[in-house]
């Protein structure tokens, strides 16, 4: 069976975990919260599912029992949070369409977002303490597929189970009636109502509510047949006590392909619990991956790539290490020439000149006639400076 979808449902798996959660940031900040439990719950399905059918291709080895007993968690709490936050939204969607007030306060969107987390949050936490009830053994092991819960088939399985999906899709699938009963009633109003409201518009409203309408149309039919198959396939044993439900409950089950596939049944229930999550997460990010607002966001995020890769860039150039030339070699110091400094002449500075504090007369040609040095090799001593020198420093010149 599983060699079927092998290659085709982890790569869906890896897609329905990461898709998702691209328009997440617009709906957090328009206070959907509904919306956000719901890409949460369809992305982390998707990602228990890609783990298992890599873990588990061609084995049903109990390589990862602490990640089992995450996985069917997870499993066991996807199956009501997501009805359960279609409902958040669908519930949301009748408020606007009534439109009970003008505006939606602080305190309204507070309200709202705490009754969403106590129906999408707290509300599977209930779900799973209560399937310890009816838990036979701590996991199965399908080759193929991974980590499935393992729930005694009685008769209070299918209220502790089975009822919170039918009761969320029926109140979900009430709900869209009553909303495009009130939209086709106060079709203007909602007109106005939309022109004021900077976080909703026609085309989110309608996305949502085709959105919540699919998955009530996948979550009903799917949970009835799996109550069908589940009540035909094996006996429905009774309830006898707590003690009896988990006799041997620390046992793992493992199943091969080649059991399981004999039951045909069985492989379509199977695929149908592994891509329900899947599908999700796909119709998600079909219907608000490609709307304007997405649209928009990824062209703004372009534009910053774009503006991060030019300035890596330009600080790549200027950072970059001067060039030098590999054949310039330096000579060692032994190879230079000696050279002998006591055969350089003497260097005679020029004459000093002196003007008088009197008067500016114009020196003769007697005067400098004492100051010129005649001979190269002549030798510079001190020179007597005149009495009414302008300095009183020693002058240096050339005596013969």
């Amino acid at each position: 069976m599983a060699n079927l979808d092998y290659p085709l449902f982890p790569i869906f798996a890896f897609f329905g975990f990461v898709l998702p959660l691209i328009p997440l940031p617009w709906h957090f900040q328009a206070w959907n919260s509904g919306t956000c439990f719901y890409i949460f719950w369809a992305s982390i399905s998707c990602l228990n599912q890609f783990v298992n059918s890599i873990i588990w291709k061609g084995n049903v080895i109990n390589s990862a029992p602490v990640w089992c007993e995450i996985s069917i968690r997870i499993t066991m709490a996807t199956t009501v949070a997501l009805p359960a936050a279609s409902f958040c939204i669908v519930r949301r969607l009748y408020g606007i369409a009534a439109i009970r007030s003008a505006s939606i306060s602080y305190a309204d969107k507070r309200r709202g977002i705490i009754i969403d987390s106590l129906f999408c949050g707290f509300g599977p936490m209930i779900y799973l303490a209560l399937q310890y009830i009816v838990q036979g053994h701590r996991y199965n092991i399908y080759e193929d597929i991974g980590c499935m819960p393992a729930l005694y088939n009685t008769i209070p399985t299918y209220f502790i189970t089975f009822s919170w999906t039918l009761l969320f899709g029926v109140a979900s699938a009430i709900y869209c009636v009553l909303s495009l009963r009130a939209f086709a009633q106060r079709r203007l109003e909602f007109a106005q109502f939309m022109s004021t409201n900077k976080t909703l518009s026609f085309g989110r409203y309608f996305r949502l509510m085709a959105l919540a309408m699919t998955e009530m149309f996948c979550t009903l039919p799917l949970t009835i047949f799996l109550i069908w198959l589940s009540a035909t396939q094996s006996p429905v044993q009774p309830w006898i006590s707590l003690a009896n439900t988990h006799i041997d409950f620390s046992r793992v089950d493992q199943y091969p392909s080649v059991l399981y596939d004999a039951d045909p049944l069985f492989v379509m229930g199977i695929l149908f619990t592994r891509w329900a999550s899947v599908a999700c997460a796909l119709i998600f990010f079909a219907f608000f991956g490609f709307a304007e607002e997405a649209r928009r966001h990824y062209i703004l995020w372009c534009r910053a790539l774009g503006r991060f890769a030019r300035i890596q860039s330009l600080e790549a150039k200027t950072q970059s290490p001067l060039k030098y030339d590999r054949s310039f070699k330096l000579l060692p110091t032994h190879s230079l020439p000696k050279q002998d400094f006591t055969s350089i002449e003497p260097y005679c500075p020029p004459p000093a000149y002196t003007i008088s504090r009197h008067s500016f007369v114009s020196p003769t040609v007697s005067d400098f006639s004492s100051t010129l040095c005649p001979s190269p090799a002549s030798h510079c001593k001190p020179f007597e400076p005149h009495a009414d020198s302008l300095y009183d420093n020693v002058h240096f010149a050339c005596a013969v």
